[in-house]
């Protein structure tokens, strides 16, 4: 017999399905503008990403300051953080602490996997259904599942026979894993992988990475932060969070406005090494044509690899470990601390599967084209199905019974990264078609709930019941994301999850919009502030007609405002 809550709806204003950073702001914007608001986590904490990715070395690749909300002046002056780029754990505290802080908490419905969502055309509402059998009504639906959420085991022949211990960096055991005198394989050396490889390596009793595609690891730089550097983002917290969102990044990294071609050899190698230095992602702002000028890219990626090469003793790992196949940074670029020194280590053993593919997991390990390795430990550090895996999977069904999955059978289609044509107050926080994954998230996560209050707070404020995407709008926004990054380096770099090629099956289709944190604001912002152009509001086509798309031009590096932060520098 069902009890009430599985046959009863209970009814909110708005539903939203995911408790980390984005929905967490997304509860706290939402009801402070007067909804009620259910957040469903299916996780048994909240924080999302930083709830679940908990290997040994997992810390994030933005600085901390940065990496951080803006919304209330008070919490960003009260919260201090310890280290230059924060680790798991203390970015779990901080979610924690802002869920307290605003007693959002009661808010929030724990261990709740939602199975379904389900818009009704007659009332305009959502009904979102879990795994326990509940039911939630909603008129705004906000899918806050996040783009990293959905680990990819690659379906390897026998894993199923192996008799150790197997994880995968996103879903590691809360408890932790011991692998000191074991033997561990790791497979896979992306940001998870060449963050936690160097810790494995010093605990393990020995360490094989199998690697099939190497990447470009630049040194973190990580430290404490110093109090002065502390003390001086604070005091400019407000003109730091306004460039961070007109920003190429979202974040208050400094761009050299100059091109790779306008300086000398030397102005350029000096300018490499100064990147190499400040550490992190600030290879990427060397020079402001560095995604798009093959012959700028080819120098600094030669640069990396002549890094690698005076690092890593043995020439034959060092050239295995240098990157050749595609551009730097059109491949995820990776940050870390000690990771090519690692492969000195006489523990440790670089095994070349592009070279030598893994046929099969066998009971116990791992059997390459020409050799077997035991392994006690199997790491997957295989990254995700990423930015449509979580959506993807929970499938919500639209207006006339149209499925998701239907609709993004040849790729992800949204306008603005935001909505999707037929499916009415349904929001992507950070989805396909949005800056998301080339951003600083937090300050993108902040900037689409924003967006969305807003919408909301127009519909109510002019009696429209429901908002969605314009067929047209929605085939133009695709086919401008598509030439933005046509007209970059990306373009030839498909074998990337950006394009969904690391999932099997997947339609190779580029995801993210490299058209700039701040012009893509402007331009959202613009389009609501001219009614809503591009939507259909109760189904009738709203707003003025919409501006020229941005030009890549004036894309990544914001030049302007970025000169005077290297001024400020």
């Amino acid at each position: 017999m069902q009890n009430a809550a599985q046959t009863n709806p209970q009814k909110y204003d708005a539903v939203v399905v995911g408790a980390g950073l984005a929905g967490v702001y997304a509860l706290y914007k939402l009801r402070n503008q007067g909804l009620s608001v259910r957040v469903l986590e299916a996780g048994s904490g909240i924080g999302g990403t930083w709830y679940h990715n908990r290997y040994p070395g997992a810390r994030c690749d933005i600085e901390s300051l940065d990496y951080s909300y803006s919304f209330d002046n008070e919490l960003q002056q009260d919260w201090s953080w310890t280290e230059r780029y924060a680790s798991q754990p203390e970015i779990l505290r901080y979610i924690n602490h802002v869920a307290d802080r605003f007693d959002l908490r009661e808010h929030i419905q724990l261990d709740t996997k939602v199975t379904s969502a389900v818009f009704d055309d007659a009332t305009n509402t959502w009904t979102v259904g879990t795994d326990a059998g509940e039911h939630f009504e909603s008129r705004f639906a906000v899918m806050a599942t996040g783009v990293l959420s959905v680990p990819q085991v690659p379906s390897t022949t026998g894993l199923e026979d192996f008799q150790g211990e197997w994880y995968h960096s996103g879903d590691w055991p809360h408890e932790g894993v011991d692998v000191r005198g074991k033997r561990v394989g790791v497979i896979g050396t992306g940001s998870s992988g060449t963050q936690m490889i160097p810790i494995l390596a010093d605990q393990a009793d020995e360490l094989l990475v199998f690697q099939r595609t190497p990447n470009f690891c630049m040194p973190a730089q990580n430290y404490p932060i110093r109090p002065e550097v502390e003390q001086e983002w604070k005091a400019t917290y407000p003109e730091r969070r306004a460039f961070a969102r007109q920003s190429g990044f979202g974040h208050n990294q400094v761009t050299n406005p100059k091109s790779g071609k306008e300086v000398s050899a030397a102005e350029r190698l000096a300018e490499l090494e100064n990147r190499w230095d400040l550490g992190g992602l600030y290879m990427m702002r060397a020079f402001k044509d560095i995604l798009v000028d093959k012959e700028v890219n080819d120098e600094a990626s030669e640069f990396v690899r002549g890094k690698i090469r005076s690092i890593v003793a043995d020439p034959q790992t060092a050239e295995a470990l240098s990157p050749r196949h595609l551009p730097i940074g059109t491949k995820r670029l990776c940050s870390g601390t000690g990771y090519y020194e690692t492969f000195n280590r006489e523990n440790v053993t670089l095994v070349n599967v592009r070279e030598s593919p893994i046929d099969r997991i066998t009971a116990t390990g791992v059997r390459t084209a020409d050799a077997d390795y035991d392994v006690d430990v199997l790491v997957f550090a295989t990254g995700f199905d990423a930015m449509t895996g979580a959506l993807n999977r929970l499938n919500p069904v639209g207006r006339d019974g149209r499925q998701l999955r239907d609709h993004w059978a040849a790729g992800p289609q949204t306008y603005l990264g935001l909505t999707v044509s037929g499916f009415p107050n349904m929001f992507i926080i950070a989805g396909p078609g949005s800056p998301s994954v080339f951003s600083n998230m937090v300050t993108s996560i902040e900037q689409h709930v924003e967006w969305i209050a807003d919408a909301i707070a127009h519909l109510d404020g002019n009696g429209f019941d429901t908002i969605e995407a314009s067929p047209e709008a929605e085939a133009e926004w695709v086919r401008h994301v598509n030439e933005v990054a046509n007209k970059t380096l990306y373009r030839d770099s498909k074998a990337t999850w950006f394009y969904g090629a690391n999932i099997p099956g997947k339609p190779v289709v580029f995801m993210p919009y490299v058209g700039g944190v701040g012009n893509y604001w402007n331009r959202i912002t613009a389009l609501a502030q001219a009614g809503y152009t591009g939507f259909l509001l109760d189904g009738r086509e709203s707003g003025s007609e919409p501006t020229e798309p941005v030009e890549l031009a004036n894309q990544v590096h914001a030049a302007g405002q970025e000169e005077k932060a290297a001024a400020r520098a």
